[in-house]
């Protein structure tokens, strides 16, 4: 081995000896859904123990190929198991479970997710201290820090006994969004704020009863593969673009309808076309089907006199029927046997 080959290896020796086993990504796509409990990109694994018993019974994380293995042996009678990482300048205990990766096929790798979300999990790599600061940034953004800190865990909330009181039907979201990415050549956000309220005002010019909520930018995080070190290890560096995202309701009201078959029928009688802004609605009813007993025939040929059409918001297929939800126009006259529900029929607040 002559010279520069020695200098070479001495200085890949070095490159790998200053490197800290660090969380580089995860694997959940939900950004909006990681909290400071979780571990999190640019977080530096320090130790792992079977409990939290005291520092001292945390082993040291030298490697990620050391770790794997460690984790390996520890998950066959324990998990899950205690983590240490260091997070800016806090040093946090984190409960995870050890998972294999399913990457590896021909060497059994192993990592770690979130005990309160099987999607999120680490995956692990050996980083320089500059690479791992700029992921935990980035995670201090995605989970709304502020001054340096992750958000507090928010408060115990009744959320199923809520739902049930205040929601006048759990089936429907009330209100709805749709996302507007950046296309090729789209290099200001303008460009894509402008394709967004084209589509809106195209799809209420059609005739979709659709009733503007707000707007919004939306901050995406793209992760980009680059190759380094001795053994080819990976880390992500993080490129990010802004998304557009429209909230609308279904015209004030959404229209809940049952169609059932009786004895002998073989169709419901309701045929439905797509709109170029990707909308389902009806364009025919037969007389004396199920679809027209449910009351949808009523309701299509009052929104024909005002040139609008009956948009279906989603179906669900039972035992012997389909529910049918309906946009309905603000100003459409309900049948008084017809149920409608949605953003109309919340009841507001009482005043004391």
């Amino acid at each position: 081995m002559d010279s520069i080959e020695k200098k070479c290896c001495i200085f890949k020796k070095k490159e790998m000896s200053n490197t800290l086993v660090c969380v580089k990504k995860v694997k959940q796509e939900t950004p909006e859904e990681w909290d400071e409990n979780m571990p999190l990109p640019g977080d530096i694994v320090e130790g792992f123990a079977e409990d939290d018993n005291g520092d001292e019974l945390f082993l040291p994380a030298k490697s990620r190929s050391e770790l794997s293995s460690q984790l390996g042996k520890l998950s066959q009678h324990v998990d899950p198991i205690w983590l240490k990482v260091r997070r800016g300048d806090a040093t946090l205990k984190l409960r995870v479970n050890v998972v294999q990766e399913k990457s590896s096929l021909l060497h059994k790798r192993f990592s770690f997710k979130a005990v309160t979300d099987y999607r999120h999990v680490a995956v692990l790599g050996d980083l320089t201290s500059q690479q791992c600061r700029e992921l935990q940034e980035m995670s201090r953004k995605v989970v709304n820090a502020e001054s340096g800190l992750f958000r507090e865990k928010g408060v115990k909330y009744n959320w199923k006994m809520k739902t049930s009181t205040y929601l006048p039907d759990q089936q429907s979201s009330v209100v709805s969004s749709i996302l507007f990415m950046p296309m090729q050549g789209e290099n200001f956000i303008e460009a894509t704020t402008g394709r967004c309220m084209a589509w809106f005002s195209a799809a209420v010019s059609s005739g979709i009863p659709l009733v503007f909520v707000n707007i919004q930018t939306e901050l995406m995080f793209a992760g980009k593969e680059s190759i380094w070190g001795e053994q080819q290890n990976h880390f992500a560096t993080i490129q990010t673009m802004h998304g557009i995202r429209l909230w609308f309701l279904p015209g004030v009201a959404e229209v809940v309808l049952e169609m059932t078959l009786e004895p002998g029928e073989l169709r419901f009688g309701m045929d439905i076309k797509r709109t170029d802004e990707g909308f389902i609605c009806v364009y025919s009813v037969t007389k004396d089907s199920a679809a027209d007993r449910a009351g949808i025939r009523q309701l299509y040929e009052e929104a024909n006199k005002t040139d609008h059409l009956l948009t279906l918001a989603s179906a669900i297929e039972q035992m012997d029927s389909i529910q049918v939800h309906f946009m309905s126009w603000p100003n459409q006259t309900i049948p008084c046997n017809i149920k409608a529900v949605g953003a109309a029929a919340l009841q507001p607040p009482r005043e004391y």
